[in-house]
């Protein structure tokens, strides 16, 4: 472990604590205080940059697929479903979001977004902080097959020089880039936690989540063209139908210069 690996984990503490004490708005507050701007580096050579993607402005280039389902299944019979729509009506009206929808018959049926980030230093250790929004109809203490349809659908935020992309392996539609499984991280993803709501009447609720409580900080390699792909999404043990909407994704790198 060399003095860059110190480094990432400094300023990973430092991040985490203001994001769990105070939030998103105010970390990046302060940032500015201490940088003087989102992308600036201190006297010890670190760099802090962010990312905000609003998705009730616009879906700013990012994507959606699904993976973890047999490749010969019929796919009409998962549901499965993207679309760049409105957030259900009682969380305010003409606000847009990416919504994603399937039924997880394999039990494991895994639903992402992705992003391209470019213009970073090649073949460069990131860390990184994730903090996204999104909404919600699955209660907290509910059951179904398989498991529960919040506390058994699990969020996940990951990055990668490499390209998330479903690939056939083993007859089955799986992610090239190792996302773990269900609730256990993989190398280029970590656990955010569920998407269970403190609401039991159906309907959906703005919920945020955060890499900031775990213990570890998140290191994502840039490729020798300096892009890391950015990804969120569910990765389900609920053997029912899962409907989010994504409304905000929020971003934090840092690196040792």
């Amino acid at each position: 472990m060399g003095y860059n690996f110190w480094k990432s984990q400094c300023v990973y503490g430092i991040v985490t604590t203001i994001m769990k004490t105070c939030g998103k708005l105010t970390f990046l507050i302060v940032l500015a205080g201490l940088f003087g701007c989102d992308e600036s580096s201190d006297s010890s050579g670190i760099m802090v940059f962010s990312y905000a993607f609003d998705f009730s402005k616009n879906q700013d280039s990012w994507e959606a697929d699904f993976t973890d389902f047999p490749a010969a299944a019929d796919a009409s019979s998962y549901e499965l479903e993207f679309a760049y729509i409105e957030r259900p009506a009682n969380l305010g009206a003409n606000k847009l979001s990416m919504m994603l929808s399937g039924n997880n018959h394999s039990d494991d049926l895994f639903m992402f977004i992705k992003r391209k980030i470019t213009n970073l230093s090649p073949n460069t250790d990131y860390t990184i902080v994730f903090e996204v929004e999104l909404a919600s109809n699955a209660p907290q203490g509910s059951v179904g097959i398989g498991g529960s349809p919040g506390e058994s659908v699990f969020l996940k935020a990951g990055a990668s020089g490499t390209e998330p992309t479903k690939v056939i392996q083993d007859n089955q539609y799986a992610l090239n880039v190792d996302k773990g499984n269900q609730s256990t991280a993989g190398e280029m993803a970590v656990v955010l936690g569920d998407i269970a709501v403190p609401y039991g009447n159906g309907d959906y609720a703005l919920i945020t989540r955060s890499s900031a409580s775990n213990a570890a900080p998140f290191i994502a390699r840039s490729n020798n063209k300096g892009e890391i792909w950015l990804m969120v999404g569910t990765d389900s043990g609920y053997e029912g139908k899962t409907t989010v909407y994504y409304t905000r994704v929020n971003v934090i790198f840092s690196a040792g210069l």
